[in-house]
């Protein structure tokens, strides 16, 4: 993971500026797609990464199925990328002693003991997997560029715990450990703090198991219940002054605050599978990006939320190399 963000900020810093969001997505699906089934998309015959762009903006669009019209292109999209899933998952299964060592491989061998697992649920699991993990984690990373250079103060403070990492280790060129990471306590704070107020999943849905009284109203049984985020990450009786970017907040939040009214992945049985992952991948791009890297907003980063984040100018960044 450490050597694709390191291979990813030089290939950045040589561009005259970047579109952090769109960079990032083709980062971490390109990367997503290789842990998921050994995919090089680089080479691939569809640019998945751009599809996934298209996807979003019609993923909250208005349910007309007609020719033109941004749901019809979200379901093209999804048809396109299904059918390539389709094919490698065939193609696997066709040769299974061609072992990769991938997530695809595991789910294969589990299909031999667990019955519900059929291609079809091979085929949309891939999908869902590669398409949720370039969106969140892409969006996320912007909006940590965003806030990092806007509130100095915060940077400051990330860059020290990060070289103080680097200047506890014997030779500069080791790769992290979990233990370093497990250690970045300022780091998790800041991207705890991203996460709050990004909402990059506007909400979660659970279904009602028993009729629930709700200030005097009744959820009945059956009925589908939306857990909207925003609505917990922005309480003010939780969070203090609650839009403003504070990583130092989240030193005295107690833990039943944090279990109750922090959700960026969900809550429960059902929480993300990969909440940790993203939490790793954040925190060693950020590593990576502080101890070596410096940046400077070119232009756009104009955020509106349609209910999804977005930036509808793009968010440009000049990024240049640290001289020693």
């Amino acid at each position: 993971m450490e050597d694709m963000v390191c291979e990813t900020l030089r290939k950045w810093s040589s561009e005259e500026s970047i579109e952090v969001k769109g960079a990032a997505v083709t980062m971490t699906t390109n990367f997503a797609a290789k842990q998921i089934f050994s995919g090089d998309l680089e080479n691939a015959p569809l640019n998945i990464s751009e599809m996934f762009k298209d996807l979003v903006e019609g993923l909250m669009s208005f349910p007309i199925n007609i020719p033109g019209t941004a749901h019809h292109k979200c379901l093209q999209i999804h048809k396109k990328v299904r059918k390539m899933m389709k094919d490698v998952v065939q193609k696997r299964l066709a040769a299974p002693e061609r072992t990769q060592g991938d997530l695809l491989d595991h789910i294969i061998q589990d299909m031999d003991t667990e019955t519900y697992i059929k291609e079809d649920f091979v085929v949309q699991l891939m999908f869902g997997l590669l398409f949720v993990t370039s969106d969140s984690i892409s969006t996320t990373l912007a909006l940590a560029f965003k806030l990092l250079a806007e509130h100095p103060a915060v940077l400051e403070e990330l860059t020290a715990e990060h070289e103080a990492i680097l200047k506890k280790r014997e030779n500069l060129n080791t790769p992290l450990t979990w233990n370093e990471y497990k250690s970045m306590t300022f780091t998790l704070q800041v991207i705890n703090e991203v996460l709050r107020l990004g909402n990059i999943a506007p909400g979660f849905f659970r279904r009602a198991l028993k009729d629930i009284p709700v200030n005097g109203y009744t959820i009945p049984e059956g009925w589908v219940i939306m857990i909207a985020t925003a609505a917990l990450h922005l309480n003010s009786n939780q969070f203090e002054d609650p839009l403003a970017f504070n990583p130092w907040r989240w030193k005295n939040i107690q833990p039943s605050v944090v279990s109750k009214c922090f959700m960026p992945f969900g809550s429960g049985m059902k929480q993300c599978a990969g909440a940790e992952y993203s939490r790793v991948l954040l925190a060693t791009f950020l590593h990576v990006l502080v101890t070596k890297y410096r940046w400077a907003m070119v232009k756009g980063g104009k955020i509106v939320r349609a209910p999804i984040i977005r930036f509808p100018d793009g968010f440009h960044f000049k990024i240049s190399e640290k001289s020693n």
